[in-house]
């Protein structure tokens, strides 16, 4: 089989391992070239490769491993809140409904508190199904150390993690609701929506206004949605398409010219919105096609007040 036809194959295992591991689309696809890149120059170089995929997924955690150390210092000097960078793809019908889960925008922020080599050999044996052998031979540890690394990371992120359920067409109607709501600056079917405790998460990266810190409790949260529409009015105006971001619920926010200015995620538990993520980073969306700009939209509306 050639590289070709083995990037066709193993890219999307190897793209899902990377993107879990860093919280950043082009991050991952940097990792994944790379890893690709070396399956390439050694096969050229005559040696024989018993098993592409796992010399792919030892490749791509690895670098994954190294590349988390080195971002970690670039993000604590992150001016406002991090977020990791959102797709806006549907799961695919034969992945499992813990993968699914485990791209949500608020089990990737979780992940973030997590060493590297915890949330690797998480990731592998939790969300990959990899048995704890393979595991602790990419990561480069024995079975025992990394049977205690997944306990580790399975009881911090047990501690953290958010026990709502609802099903997927609840979650969907919900979000309907939610964005109509917001599109329409409707301040009582905010309030009915979100939860007593919901709290919003704004990633602006210090070049479009953004939330600065997360904002918490219902009242809070629906006043600056509802005050949104008034707001970007002015400028023309945003349209939500919905979609799924990370698996959940989430909206696609363009502009009058259609241009991308943001995407929102929603985490929906109990009948209530539980979580807001707003990512609005034009770095963070390049990704997608034709990205605008939310500070020059929110400019436009004559020295608005809104931050979200």
């Amino acid at each position: 089989m050639t590289t070709s036809d083995l990037y066709g194959e193993l890219r999307p295992r190897a793209f899902a391992i990377a993107y879990q591991m860093l919280g950043s689309v082009g991050e991952a696809e940097d990792v994944v070239q790379e890893a690709f890149l070396r399956l390439h120059q050694t096969q050229s170089g005559g040696e024989t490769i018993a098993s592409p995929r796992a010399y792919i997924a030892t490749l791509v955690t690895r670098l994954a491993i190294d590349q988390l150390r080195s971002a970690r210092v670039r993000r604590e000097r992150y001016i406002g809140e991090w977020l990791p960078e959102p797709l806006a793809t549907d799961p695919t019908p034969g992945e499992h409904a813990e993968t699914a889960d485990s791209l949500s925008l608020a089990v990737l922020v979780l992940l973030e508190s997590l060493t590297p080599q915890q949330r690797a050999a998480f990731l592998l044996r939790d969300v990959f199904d990899y048995p704890y052998a393979e595991v602790a031979e990419i990561v480069g540890t024995d079975v025992d150390t990394t049977r205690h690394l997944v306990a580790r990371a399975r009881g911090h992120l047990r501690q953290r993690r958010s026990r709502y359920h609802a099903s997927r067409q609840q979650r969907q109607q919900l979000a309907g609701r939610f964005f109509a709501a917001v599109e329409h600056g409707d301040l009582r079917a905010l309030e009915e929506l979100l939860a007593q405790d919901v709290a919003m998460h704004g990633d602006g990266g210090g070049k479009v206004p953004a939330l600065g810190r997360p904002l918490n409790g219902r009242l809070r949260v629906a006043r600056v949605l509802a005050a949104m529409a008034p707001l970007l009015a002015r400028a023309g105006g945003v349209r939500f398409h919905l979609t799924q971001v990370n698996g959940q619920p989430g909206a696609l926010v363009f502009d009058a010219r259609d241009l991308l200015v943001g995407v929102m995620g929603l985490e929906i538990g109990d009948g209530r919105i539980q979580t807001i993520h707003s990512i609005v980073n034009p770095d963070k969306l390049q990704h997608f096609d034709r990205v605008g700009d939310l500070g020059a939209l929110v400019r436009a509306s004559h020295g608005g007040t809104w931050k979200g």
